[in-house]
């Protein structure tokens, strides 16, 4: 697995010497992926970003033939499968008329990960889609079907229009991160500790994001560390609207914010944009129910280098130990590896905030762990919970948001 950057993903999926390349390479105009007459020379998953007009950049994604044989074909093809928990739309490329068992299978891995997908008719320089193919195959993947081909595409807007019809909306238009919670000329209290973690001369990206999106919803942001913020608070005639915290500095947080004031940390923001909120928020509670020798996987969705009292790998352990008082066995995987043991064999999953990752990416992180029934939570509400404030850092979602949750 890769990580997957914020832009929209597309993948293309097809039989080897489908022209999956080709094809590629005519979207974007440029010689991106290798062509050749030899059936199998793309191994890899090859990524290539374009500009869509009403979308904005998108990520191209050119897979290894679905058809693949022998051992290394069998392992190029469990990529190619691997790719499609990235992808916002694929596309599956056919040729002379020929829809079969292997694209079948794609638009069941596609349908079974909540992915659209629309059919290209590649080729069709060689051999047109004819009528009873399109009836065919429309009536069996309940999506449009267009014909296409690399060597001469004239068509091309019409390839880049459907890509658009399909590609899900939620892919690229973004949610505001706090916009339900606030209105123009509120007051937003942004604490950002500086500690071992914070990168040096910068802030994080949820952070960084977070300054964005008030600024974006007119507000006030007041950016200040820890220990400013009871001074600020005595000092301020404005009430704040609502106060965005680091999660390791709930505790102290929450007793420098008077009660009438909203409280919640970045972490938890960012598990109600990207992730499952409302599993999250049933997950959460599972801690309490935490006994000797039960296993808790962390899954870190990004590498990075790991400091003295690492968040993840020292700090939530230690925290989950000391409330529940039992003793726990802990996993930590970092980026999109797989966990060491089966997903069914953890009674509890920790997923960070995903801010390098998608919403896709990190519902399709957890689904296993969901359909195994296993409890899944979030750092910062899993620290909440820890630090016995909880209810107060979920308190300004728990009414939920209907829009918001349409639009995620």
């Amino acid at each position: 697995h890769m990580l997957k950057s914020q832009k929209p993903h597309i993948g293309i999926f097809g039989r080897r010497n489908i022209g999956k390349s080709s094809f590629i390479n005519a979207l974007t105009g440029q010689e991106i992926a290798i062509v050749s007459p030899q059936a199998g020379t793309t191994t890899d998953p090859v990524r290539k970003t374009m500009e869509i007009f009403g979308i904005g950049p998108v990520v191209m994604t050119d897979t290894a033939g679905i058809d693949d044989v022998g051992e290394l074909g069998k392992k190029r093809v469990a990529r190619t499968l691997a790719a499609m928990d990235t992808v916002d739309l694929g596309i599956i490329l056919i040729s002379h008329n020929d829809y079969g068992d292997h694209e079948r299978q794609v638009a069941i891995e596609l349908a079974r990960r909540g992915t659209p997908c629309l059919v290209v008719h590649n080729k069709a320089d060689l051999q047109p889609l004819d009528a009873s193919a399109r009836e065919l195959i429309t009536a069996e993947t309940k999506t449009e079907i267009a014909d296409f081909s690399s060597q001469r595409p004239d068509n091309l807007e019409e390839i880049l229009s459907l890509l658009k019809k399909h590609l899900p909306a939620s892919a690229y238009q973004k949610p505001s991160i706090l916009g339900d919670l606030v209105k123009p000329g509120d007051l937003v209290v942004l604490c950002m500790p500086i500690d071992a973690e914070a990168p040096e001369g910068r802030i994080i990206l949820p952070q960084v994001q977070a300054v964005r999106d008030c600024l974006d919803n007119n507000c006030i942001a007041a950016v200040l560390q820890v220990q400013e913020l009871a001074g600020f608070l005595a000092r301020c005639s404005i009430a704040p609207r609502l106060v965005v915290t680091d999660s390791q500095a709930f505790r102290a947080v929450s007793a420098a914010v008077p009660p009438g004031v909203a409280l919640t940390s970045f972490s938890i923001l960012f598990a109600r944009l990207k992730g499952d909120f409302e599993r999250f928020m049933k997950g959460t509670p599972h801690i309490s129910s935490l006994r000797d020798g039960d296993r808790v996987l962390i899954l870190e969705s990004c590498t990075h280098h790991v400091v003295k009292d690492d968040i993840g790998r020292e700090k939530i352990p230690r925290w989950l130990s000391e409330h529940t008082g039992k003793g726990l066995k802990f996993d930590v995987v970092a980026g999109t590896d797989a966990p060491p043991q089966p997903i069914t064999e953890y009674s509890l999953v920790v997923q960070c905030g995903g801010c390098m990752l998608t919403a896709k990416q990190v519902r399709m992180r957890l689904r296993t762990a969901i359909e195994g029934g296993v409890p899944v939570t979030n750092y910062g509400m899993a620290i909440a919970y820890c630090m016995g404030i909880y209810e107060r850092a979920i308190a300004p979602f728990a009414g939920g948001n209907s829009d918001f949750t349409r639009l995620i």
